[in-house]
């Protein structure tokens, strides 16, 4: 007996017969519009963009607070030259006129920062779409998806998953840092500030040193405090919308995570 020649199913009944069990090629639903793609990714270059110019303005405005500093100390000696007893004078001004730009660019540079971790954060969460979208892709991105704030910071280095760093390395490396730099040069200012403030007042050149370099010592002391104390305001003030598997998400204020 003669077979009857087999028919190729035609492509919608294909498609009825697929398992529905299969994952959606255009991700979940909320995501499934074409057009995500394209403002996903205009968003990810906008932010790209905003974090470049933070990152140029912080060493610009650190590096002109710099060339302010070497020149007006270059300044200083050549007054130095000519001034005779009225030199102390020259210096305190200078000085306090050098203290007020570097206080004035390390406020800036705290600002800054925190653009830059807000930058970061939004780029984060543009990755945790990404991923919802196609997440076999997960194995070829570098930088986490989630945004709290461990996972943020990966981006200089740590690994939150392995590595917590303790508050004397936190200190350390914001020493290393550009607001961490000119935090210490603004304590330098103001030890020779008051070291000058003190000469200029008749006092021993020794009480002069001392008094200097303890007004310096506790100047960077206390900056190190407000700045620990700002950066974690500043990680209060951040909603947490993906965070990593085991961390808790931000409480709004006045809850705690129980």
């Amino acid at each position: 007996m003669e077979s009857l020649p087999r028919t190729e199913a035609p492509p919608s009944a294909i498609g009825a017969a697929a398992p529905s069990d299969q994952p959606d090629p255009h991700g979940p639903p909320h995501l499934a519009d074409p057009r995500a793609l394209q403002i996903l990714a205009t968003e990810h270059w906008g932010q790209l963009t905003a974090r470049s110019l933070v990152y140029n303005e912080t060493f610009t405005r650190g590096s002109m607070f710099l060339t302010f500093l070497s020149a007006s100390l270059v300044a200083l000696g050549f007054i130095y030259q000519g001034s005779g007893p009225d030199f102390v004078y020259i210096l305190i001004a200078i000085l306090a006129l050098d203290l007020f730009v570097g206080l004035t660019t390390l406020g800036r540079l705290a600002s800054a920062g925190y653009e830059e971790m807000r930058a970061l954060q939004a780029m984060n969460r543009i990755r945790h779409a990404y991923l919802e979208m196609v997440p076999a892709l997960e194995a070829y991105l570098s930088d986490s998806p989630f945004d709290d704030m461990e996972s943020v910071l990966s981006v200089y280095g740590t690994e939150p998953a392995t590595q917590t760093p303790s508050l004397l390395g936190s200190i350390l490396h914001g020493f290393t840092t550009m607001p961490g730099l000119i935090a210490t040069l603004d304590s330098a200012l103001v030890g020779a500030l008051v070291g000058a403030v003190i000469a200029g007042a008749g006092g021993e050149v020794r009480v002069a040193a001392i008094g200097g370099i303890v007004a310096g010592l506790i100047t960077a002391v206390a900056m190190t405090v407000v700045m620990v104390r700002t950066f974690g305001a500043m990680e209060r003030r951040v909603t947490v919308r993906f965070p990593a598997p085991g961390v808790l998400p931000a409480q709004p204020p006045g809850r705690r995570n129980t």
